[in-house]
């Protein structure tokens, strides 16, 4: 089947790419390997009961005795059908993934949510991003990295970071016009407004941004075994290779446990976030209005 004149131009594009700018590329890869072999060592150093408390004493702390207990008896599953390994690997592919999704799409979305036209540009890019079949990333990926771990997080990476864009834009344009007006009147500098203000009270949409990359930067990982990624995704692709429901099955269950753990954490600090914000919010009230009588 012979590709359209667009399909042509996609695929000059990415040739030309690999031919002009191979050296760079690789350079790029070399570091991106080194950042995700360091992580995933790092993780994999760490024994199992010590990662094992710690994650169930930081679950207590953000979400209580019950989701803690649950964190404890997920742990224990995975290492029980011996995907301990497997699971810290895609721990560590979403956590290189999601932290340069971060470092990327955050500054984004403050700049389309300051101007109005660099968010008309963005909002049809994610559209783009977010819509096309999560596999075709995975094509230009392999041509301009090869395979293995590194073209598995580059596709991660621009898959999953549409939700931190468009929800760092949202919530720093619903910040209360008061509570700017008030910050300009004392002076403020759009970069003061920025960091003590906008961000502070933008946190909770933010932080829902950070959990949907996660959970997206998570999905990827998995499709992204078919080119090498590892971890639970290469263990879901064998029971698929071998047609093997029980190893599909653990795999697959691994999968969920891990995404209910990190989907959980992450969620907390948002919805802690949030009642912070309304507490801070109901503090002031009686505030501004003793201020008015002493006026």
């Amino acid at each position: 089947m012979n590709s359209s004149v667009i399909g042509k131009f996609a695929e000059d594009a990415v040739n030309f790419l690999f031919q002009h700018f191979r050296g760079g590329f690789d350079a790029f890869s070399a570091a991106l390997g080194a950042v995700i072999k360091l992580l995933e060592d790092g993780l994999a150093a760490v024994p199992f009961m010590a990662m094992l408390v710690f994650l169930v004493a930081f679950a207590l702390w953000r979400r209580g005795v019950v989701f803690s207990i649950f964190v404890g008896l997920a742990l224990l599953a995975i290492h029980y059908m011996g995907l301990w390994a497997q699971t810290v690997s895609t721990l560590a592919l979403v956590i290189a993934a999601t932290v340069f999704s971060l470092v990327i799409g955050v500054p984004l979305g403050i700049w389309g949510a300051r101007n109005r036209r660099v968010e008309v540009v963005l909002r049809s890019l994610l559209d783009f991003m977010q819509t096309m079949p999560a596999f075709v990333y995975l094509i230009p990926a392999v041509i301009l990295f090869g395979l293995g771990r590194v073209p598995a997080v580059i596709a991660t990476i621009v898959f999953s970071m549409p939700p931190v864009v468009r929800l760092t834009t949202l919530g720093i344009r619903q910040v209360r016009e008061e509570l700017l007006e008030a910050g300009r009147s004392f002076g403020s500098t759009d970069t003061q407004l920025l960091w003590k203000i906008q961000l502070p009270n933008a946190l909770p949409s933010i932080m829902a941004g950070v959990n949907q990359t996660i959970m997206m930067a998570l999905s990827m990982v998995v499709v992204a075994s078919m080119i090498g990624a590892g971890g639970l995704g290469e263990y879901v692709l064998s029971g698929i290779q071998r047609l093997d429901i029980g190893i599909g099955f653990e795999g697959g269950l691994g999968v969920v446990l891990l995404a209910i753990v990190l989907d959980r954490l992450t969620e907390s600090f948002g919805v802690k976030a949030k009642k912070s914000k309304r507490s801070n919010v109901r503090t002031a009230k009686p505030n501004q209005g003793a201020a008015a009588a002493r006026t």
